[in-house]
């Protein structure tokens, strides 16, 4: 455990965030690539050393302007897809609360960051079945406007469309099905409350995930809502409307929970997926908690360090303060100051 304590707008959580850009590419709280970059500069760099099965990599991520560059050891890496899983991370931080609260694309953007990281496989057919839905959506609309255009070329992208949908499907059942086999036991010792279980929400009917039910069910939604999609000139059904409920006692906690609840459920989800990882990466992730204890009495900030006090898993945590925490984990931890951007070990 690493503990990095600072008062408020000392620069804290700017290193979870650079951590998650080395990992990821990419911001868990900016969007824009350009708000990355300090005010009255140009460019920002941000470098890691990551040591994974005894093999060392330099990481490198640079962004100028909304210009991102990526490498490795040096070597420049064109495709996102062959820098990614270099560092897997699970992050945690207060705005996760939209995770259940928000509108689905976050729970489809949290599964998506999630499935990339373990699976190039996953990462590829997704930005491939991406490109084919702007292109049907693309000639769903040549179709409305055109009555003489050829209906066969939407026949051919549709039936490209579900061949990537389904490995989506797959995956992502699997990986709910993950969750649920560890998410409750997280859930009731920390919360000392038991029956959290995540629900996988496609917007079309699979009966059975292997391969030809879903793509008979995709294609027969296709074909039945033809004009349907025409008339909205999009796509209306696929992996891309997705969604997934998080319920407690059989209640959606989006309409029914507690602000406590609907966060502990989050960090129960956030906690089951480091084994998850474990089993396609062969390491742990590395496990980045923001303001965690702020968000958390007593009684459950010692639980939760109970499970992630572990010589196995690599986590970093940022606080206000050390009160109330066991001495026995703090005496385990690597505790850092953060004074105006500056760290200093304590």
């Amino acid at each position: 455990m690493n503990i990095f304590v600072g008062n408020n707008a000392q620069g804290k959580t700017n290193i979870l965030e650079a951590i998650t850009i080395l990992a990821l590419t990419k911001s868990h709280r900016v969007g824009n690539n350009p708000n990355l970059v300090q005010f009255n500069k140009k460019k920002c760099s941000i470098k890691g050393v990551i040591k994974n099965n005894n093999i060392i990599s330099k990481l490198e991520v640079d962004i100028v302007d909304d210009q991102k560059k990526l490498l490795i050891n040096s070597t420049n890496i064109k495709r996102v897809a062959d820098y990614i899983s270099h560092l897997n991370v699970i992050v945690f931080s207060p705005d996760d609360l939209d995770i259940i609260k928000g509108s689905p694309n976050i729970r489809r953007n949290l599964l998506n960051i999630q499935l990339s990281q373990i699976s190039k496989e996953y990462l590829n057919t997704y930005n491939q079945y991406n490109k084919l839905l702007k292109t049907r959506n693309e000639y769903l609309k040549v179709l409305f406007n055109n009555n003489i255009a050829d209906k066969n070329y939407l026949d051919i992208i549709t039936d490209k469309l579900v061949e990537k949908a389904v490995l989506i499907y797959k995956m992502r059942k699997e990986y709910i099905d993950y969750i649920n086999e560890s998410i409750d036991n997280y859930y009731s010792e920390i919360s000392g409350m038991f029956g959290i279980k995540v629900i996988y929400t496609p917007n079309i009917n699979i009966d059975n995930y292997d391969e030809e039910s879903i793509r008979k069910s995709l294609k027969h939604n296709f074909y039945k809502n033809y004009m349907k999609e025409l008339n909205y000139g999009m796509t209306l059904y696929g992996p891309h409307r997705d969604d997934i409920v998080f319920e407690l006692d059989n209640n959606d906690l989006k309409y029914y929970g507690s602000q406590g609840q609907q966060k502990l459920a989050v960090l129960a989800f956030k906690l089951s997926e480091i084994n998850i990882f474990n089993n396609y990466c062969g390491t742990n992730p590395v496990l980045l908690l923001d303001d965690i204890f702020s968000e958390l009495d007593i009684k459950k900030r010692n639980k939760l360090l109970k499970f992630i006090n572990k010589d196995d898993l690599q986590s970093i945590i940022t606080t206000t303060d050390l009160k109330n925490i066991n001495k026995r984990y703090l005496n385990d931890a690597n505790i850092f100051e953060v004074i105006n951007g500056q760290i200093e070990g304590k």
